[in-house]
């Protein structure tokens, strides 16, 4: 690998580090079309991904590893930039990031006329709908990831799968999944339930269908809401189905990074008995 563009830095002032320096104006980078992965796991999943890598900040140490784990064809073009762990850190004034970040390219998205063509037959989708946490927003895509789910959409009332937090909280999830921003969710699951059969089925903690007698078969999209205030009533409105996760006396509810957790297992487990 003796064509990687190294630069050993003292200074964090150069142009190319902007991005590095505005971690905490998230809404720059979605409008740059850049995001920050951080940490070790993360960063090595971005890397073994197929989105494109702008730049990589590591310490020494990292740039040994990564050199010698990483794909050479990933790291062409990169910009790879070395310094003190103690000059990263004072990014944000605190340790945060492992010894290595990267910035990357958020991926172009398809329309979803063109998206769903692409997906298996029959797929399996999760809408999430005012999800306001990035962490949150990053937990779900987690588990969406783990549990088979095909692609997501995102309301605009939902944290970016893209925002820096979200994208830690995934654990690198975001790179497996196509992702859509829905101008209009609640338009774009009419379309799927008229265009494609599918079913749009909210998880709700009040509904008084359960997980256990719902039916998973077929198109269908799974829709999370609000943390506190659940989906909105225009979504609302498109669903076909409410289903809710069956507890114990004096617990009528999840946080809902868990009870995705909870109907995403179930789901596939039924769709794959």
């Amino acid at each position: 690998m003796s064509n990687l563009s190294i630069h050993r830095i003292t200074s964090l002032e150069l142009p190319q580090l902007q991005p590095y320096h505005t971690l905490r104006r998230p809404q720059d980078h979605l409008e740059q079309g850049i995001f920050v992965a951080e940490g070790e796991k993360v960063v090595r999943r971005f890397l073994s991904s197929d989105w494109q890598t702008i730049s990589l900040l590591l310490t020494e140490e990292w740039l040994e590893e990564i050199v010698r784990t990483a794909d050479e064809r990933r790291l062409d073009g990169v910009e790879i930039f070395v310094g003190e762990k103690a000059l990263l850190e004072t990014i944000v004034g605190f340790p945060l990031h492992q010894g290595i970040m990267a910035v990357g390219r958020t991926p172009t998205e398809l329309p979803l006329p063109e998206l769903v063509p692409r997906l298996p037959a029959p797929f399996f989708l999760v809408a999430l709908d005012g999800l306001v946490h990035a962490e949150n927003v990053g937990v779900v895509v987690r588990n969406c990831a783990a549990f088979g789910v095909d692609a997501i959409l995102v309301s605009r009332t939902t944290a970016s799968p893209y925002l820096r937090r979200a994208v830690r909280n995934s654990m690198g999830g975001i790179f497996k999944l196509p992702c859509f921003h829905a101008k209009n969710l609640a338009h774009s699951l009419d379309w799927l339930k008229i265009a494609h059969n599918t079913r749009v089925i909210i998880a709700d903690a009040h509904a008084e269908q359960t997980i256990d007698r719902a039916d998973f078969s077929g198109n269908i999209c799974v829709v999370f809401g609000n943390e506190d205030a659940g989906v909105s009533a225009d979504v609302e409105s498109v669903a076909t189905d409410k289903i809710g996760i069956p507890m114990h006396s004096g617990m009528n509810s999840l946080n809902v990074a868990s009870a995705s957790a909870v109907v995403l297992y179930e789901a596939r487990r039924r769709r794959t008995s």
